[in-house]
């Protein structure tokens, strides 16, 4: 219990519930979990749990819609939704793979996380039993189940070779979207336990009708008496230098058994028509009495290319477009150039139609290489239905609900990645998103999406649990305003009741404007019954000079937020509005009061949020200057009050003080709206001329210093040395030349000067150390 409550309190649990649950084999009691999930105000998610049960991604509804069958890993569960408090477990099969299975899956080079039997398919055959079928080690398998007694029927167990993902089931026989190995190399749409005169086919996969498919999911027209399959693959019939991926239709009749000699056990009524590439497609019938014709097929869609990664959109098709296409004209597929081009020759046969397994072989080979529509599906209204540039969904659902003027409106159930669940309703404007409910705390994939119409419930398989959200919660608008304003067709105002109720509890008398939502015309004859909804109230107390900052809570995405004051206006100039709808401002005596936080939407104003924005008291007293004090009249004990500053209370101020203290206060205000910088330029300005006058400085004390040098005066004996240095460096000079006077006596001996460069330098003078004479060494 302890472990169970430290998950319950993970992720904004607030309550949880212990139910006591049998296993198969007995009535063992075991715990199972069921969380309360409070992440979306007003709108609880019931998260389901059970003990050692991991990706419970596969959910099937029985047909009364009391139980639901899970498919998990290593597991099957079968879980009773009938409860009115959650989902409660009836029944846990194990499904496990031996020892001998995993280490086969070990030596194909898979990961031991990717070993275990995660179960892939639940299908109901019949009335008592249902068909699954599982991984299993990379060795897919698929057994019959007892519904009433939930246990294996071991005899009946069948290997295929690839993934069998079964997508319907007519009379017993299972329409498979499946690869013919477990490397997904060989795609095939097949038929298998094929009874009476039908015998099991499948595509001729040497004609390369799929290329790497992704099945999504199908259904069955009856009157049609043809199985639709929704798919992805890449498209061979675009030059395109990447590969280019499209999402397709393809159809087979339920009546084929293959031709006789061409195309035996071969589908012979396969064709496809290309459009955008698809996430989640769901089939919403026609009512009762209506055309089979005018069933919808609603798809979400994304863009392959990154500048528009993290979009989405939602289209709706018409099964009446989707035969036009069939219908039409065809490609045609050159084998020797690889290349699809438009047939221009006449039909032979119109491909896809029913009852061609008898024809000849010439038909049957014009119908080989002719299945691929040469035209592209419309969407409804040759437009989007929802486009969403911030959500990227993943899952829909769809159901048809009737408001309380007797129209029909189609609610679409869209689950986003990040763990949203948005609720749509089409109207004849556009969609219009009703509520957004947070299913998960953290982003995880969602294999799977189920409605259950009669429950109503939307039930979300993950790998944590199963969610379960209701559809709605019109307990949560506490107002006529926002029970119109909320525009869901599951919802009106109750005169008698005063209270937001589901419609179908209440036919008449109920206020409701799905189209419009106009609260002015579904609440205004009902004032007298209804009251708006008081709005909180909060006093918040601030020092002056201090920034406020004001949160409204906004009742809706489509509200536009805005502030009031009574008796006043709210500037830019002072004020600040946020995205978020808070407000800021500095608390000045003139922004102190009440303020408003108001929500408009459809021309109605709501007050959600009253602030009043008051001063805080000083406990602490300012020293004054001295005055007489004031004495005030005796109580009937006969002690005089004492002066105010003992109390702690300023004394009185006169007519002239206020009048003084008021417009200081304005000034500071005008000044606060016209700020002057005059201190700074006379700061600026000063700093300047103290650079100016240093600089000035610098350079009249260098200049100075070089006068200094050049007119300094010399003393006696240096202009004597001065002299006798001029005077060496004459004879020096003189000598150099030759003409030196006195040159040929040295130690009484005469020599004659060379006078030519050779005598110079080959040192023909003696004496002196063989040095010029008065030359320094």
């Amino acid at each position: 219990l302890s472990s169970m409550s430290e998950r319950c309190s993970q992720g904004n649990i607030f309550h949880f519930v212990v139910f006591k649950c049998r296993s198969f084999s007995g009535y063992n009691f075991s715990l199972c979990e069921f969380c309360v999930v409070a992440d979306s105000p007003g709108r609880p998610v019931g998260l389901f749990t059970p003990p050692d049960v991991y990706n419970s991604t596969t959910l099937l509804l029985s047909e009364d819609e009391e139980t639901l069958f899970v498919g998990a890993r290593d597991a099957l569960l079968s879980v009773n939704v009938s409860q009115r408090g959650g989902l409660v477990l009836n029944q846990k099969l194990d499904w496990s793979p031996t020892e001998k299975d995993l280490n086969d899956c070990s030596m194909k080079g898979k990961k031991k996380t990717d070993c275990p039997n995660f179960v892939r398919v639940l299908q109901v055959l019949n009335s008592t039993h249902m068909y699954a079928c599982g991984t299993f080690a990379f060795s897919p398998r698929c057994t019959y189940i007892s519904i009433k007694c939930f246990i294996f029927i071991f005899s009946c167990i069948k290997v295929y070779s690839g993934f069998c993902v079964p997508l319907c089931v007519l009379d017993g026989e299972l329409y498979t979207g499946t690869v013919a190995d477990y490397r997904g190399n060989r795609p095939i749409i097949s038929r298998h336990l094929s009874e009476g005169e039908h015998v099991d086919v499948k595509l001729d996969d040497t004609m390369g009708w799929l290329e790497d498919p992704t099945f999504i999911s199908s259904t069955f027209i009856p009157s049609e008496e043809k199985v639709y399959f929704f798919f992805s693959e890449l498209a061979g019939e675009y030059d395109f230098i990447n590969k280019f991926t499209v999402s397709r239709i393809a159809q087979v009749c339920t009546s084929d058994v293959g031709g006789q000699r061409t195309l035996q056990r071969r589908w012979t009524t396969f064709t496809k028509l290309p459009y955008n590439v698809l996430q989640d497609m769901t089939t919403l019938h026609p009512p009762e009495g209506a055309s089979e014709d005018d069933t919808l097929f609603y798809g979400i869609f994304s863009s392959q290319w990154s500048v528009n990664s993290g979009r989405s959109a939602v289209c709706a098709f018409r099964l009446r477009a989707i035969k036009d296409v069939f219908s039409g004209n065809y490609k045609y597929l050159n084998r020797d150039t690889v290349k699809w081009s438009t047939r221009v020759q006449e039909k032979i046969a119109n491909p896809g139609e029913c009852g061609l397994h008898n024809a000849s072989d010439n038909t049957l080979r014009f119908v080989k290489e002719n299945f691929l529509a040469d035209e592209s599906i419309l969407p409804v209204n040759q437009e989007l239905t929802i486009v969403s540039p911030d959500h990227q969904y993943s899952n829909i659902a769809a159901q048809r609900v009737r408001a309380a003027g007797g129209k029909d409106y189609t609610v679409l159930y869209l689950l986003t990645e990040t763990g949203y669940l948005h609720k749509a309703v089409l109207l004849d404007k556009g969609a219009h998103i009703i509520e957004e409910i947070q299913v998960f705390t953290k982003p995880q994939p969602v294999k799977n999406l189920l409605l259950s119409v009669t429950k109503g419930l939307v039930l979300v398989g993950t790998s944590e649990g199963i969610a379960s959200v209701p559809v709605s919660n019109c307990s949560y608008y506490s107002s006529c305003a926002e029970c119109v304003l909320a525009r869901d067709p599951f919802c009106g105002w109750d005169l008698s009741r005063r209270a937001c109720v589901d419609i179908d509890s209440v036919r008449e008398n109920v206020g409701q404007d799905v189209e419009g939502g106009n609260v002015s015309e579904v609440c205004k004859p009902r004032l007298r019954s209804f009251s708006l909804k008081s709005p909180a109230s909060e006093l918040v107390y601030v020092s002056l000079n201090e920034v406020v900052h004001l949160r409204c809570p906004a009742a809706s995405h489509l509200a536009q937020l805005h502030w009031e004051r009574l008796n006043s206006q709210i500037s830019p100039k002072i004020y600040m509005q946020h995205e978020d709808g808070s407000l800021s401002f500095l608390a000045t005596p003139s922004t102190l009061g009440q303020y408003l936080c108001q929500a408009v939407e459809n021309g109605f104003t709501q007050t959600l949020y009253v602030y009043q924005v008051r001063q805080k008291s000083n406990p602490t007293v300012q020293p004054s200057t001295p005055s007489r004090p004031q004495i005030t009249r005796t109580s009937e004990s006969g002690r005089g009050s004492t002066d105010a500053t003992t109390k702690g209370v300023t004394t009185p101020q006169t007519k002239d003080e206020t009048v003084r203290k008021y417009m200081d206060i304005r000034e500071r205000q005008l000044l606060a709206k016209n700020p002057s910088y005059l201190q700074e330029l006379v700061v600026v300005s000063v700093l300047l001329a103290l650079c100016i006058s240093a600089l000035l400085t610098i350079a009249l004390f260098s200049f100075r210093q070089r006068c200094h040098i050049r007119t300094a005066p010399h003393s006696p004996g240096s202009r004597r040395d001065a002299e006798r240095a001029g005077e060496d460096v004459s004879h020096e000079r003189e000598a150099l030349k030759g003409n030196a006077p006195g040159a040929g006596k040295q130690n009484g001996h005469a020599h004659g000067v060379a006078k030519s460069p050779n005598s110079l330098s080959n040192g023909a003078l003696n004496g002196s150390n063989g040095h010029l004479p008065n030359t320094p060494i």
